[in-house]
């Protein structure tokens, strides 16, 4: 897009206009959406900003701030748009988002971020969705061990297993190791009728349905067989080294701090891991420490180690969710500080048992 003048109207007291030019090539529905479902996104974003469209030019008038915002966003969406990739509401609603945190000296654009394929699978690309999705997937091209911290459905496990798949046909790693603890089986686990394959599948069975968006579903059975791929609960990995292995552990609050270190000991040569877990849903007996918790203090200073951390704002599932992950957030906040006014009785900062808010 060519951006044909910008100007400050005389008399308006700090008002801009911003004229853009979209090129012939691209149809304004791409850019403006089908029944105009992009522009009134924007149009919501940019309430104090009036934006016109006649032809193929589209005019911003407003405060100099927020047009200079609009003026980024549309030259970022064509951006987009000229690689082949069609721009949607939730990705100009991810768009503006990161236009409006650029104070934080990222240096990553919207276009960068939502351009940057991981995997390409089944006619879909994954991608990251978010700028704290792109930097947790570059971390992991960067450092050996990368920690993926977060609540449910900020693509933590899907990404990390999208390294994984790419790692491996990039033939960079010979195989892909995916765990996770059973913690919620417990004793009861004798009581499940089937082998014991059959016993922990429920809790392995989350890996598996990603295996089965980024795989051919019948190549699976046989990289497993070959040993190419292996799911498998976390006891299963004591006393191994891991060499030339692209290693995943899941739901890694549910591990207490022993396990936390058998299974970062496991490392071998041409190996990396990346280890995902949402400290808020932690499902371990009363009483006992989060391993996830407990490793970031630990390590925090290790070279080639690292911990990305997403939010509420980085929730890629129903718009819904990511207000929930904030109204619980608030929740424990209230409770947390009603619990220190009575001395940190029972409040999650007196112990290390977790919301238990579910998955």
């Amino acid at each position: 897009m060519t951006q044909t003048s910008t100007h400050q109207n005389a008399g308006t007291d700090g008002k801009a206009t911003a004229r853009f030019q979209v090129p012939a090539k691209h149809p304004m529905v791409t850019v403006l959406g089908s029944g105009d479902a992009l522009l009134r996104v924007i149009e919501a974003a940019f309430p104090r900003t009036d934006i016109h469209v006649r032809g193929n030019e589209v005019r911003a008038t407003g405060d100099a701030d927020e047009v200079a915002l609009v003026q980024q966003l549309f030259d970022e969406m064509m951006l987009v748009l000229r690689t082949g990739q069609p721009m949607t509401e939730d990705a100009v609603e991810r768009s503006i988002a990161m236009l409006r945190s650029g104070e934080d000296g990222g240096s990553e654009s919207p276009a960068e971020v939502l351009t940057q394929n991981i995997l390409s699978s089944r006619g879909r690309t994954i991608r990251p969705k978010t700028l704290n999705q792109k930097r947790y997937v570059d971390a992991i091209d960067r450092h050996t061990v990368v920690f993926g911290i977060g609540p449910a459905g900020t693509g933590k496990t899907y990404l990390a297993m999208a390294k994984a798949v790419q790692a491996l046909q990039a033939k960079q790693v010979n195989r892909i190791i995916l765990t996770r603890p059973a913690v919620e089986a417990g004793e009861r686990l004798g009581f499940l009728p089937g082998t014991l394959y059959e016993k922990i599948d429920p809790y392995l069975r989350p890996l598996y349905d990603a295996l089965h968006d980024m795989l051919d579903p019948d190549s699976i059975p046989r990289l497993m067989a070959a040993g190419t791929i292996e799911v498998a609960p976390l006891a299963y990995m004591r006393g191994r080294t891991l060499n030339d292995a692209f290693i995943i552990l899941d739901e890694a609050q549910n591990t207490n701090p022993e396990q936390m270190k058998m299974f970062l000991t496991r490392l071998g040569f041409e190996s990396k891991i990346v280890i995902t877990g949402d400290v808020t849903q932690v499902d371990l007996p009363g009483g006992t420490r989060s391993g996830l918790r407990q490793v970031q203090d630990i390590l925090a200073d290790v070279q080639d180690v690292h911990f990305s951390r997403l939010d509420s704002s980085d929730v890629v599932r129903h718009k819904l969710v990511g207000r929930i992950v904030d109204a619980y957030e608030r929740y424990d906040d209230r409770e947390a500080a009603t619990d220190d006014r009575r001395g940190g009785r029972g409040g999650r900062h007196g112990t290390d048992r977790g919301t238990g808010h579910g998955k």
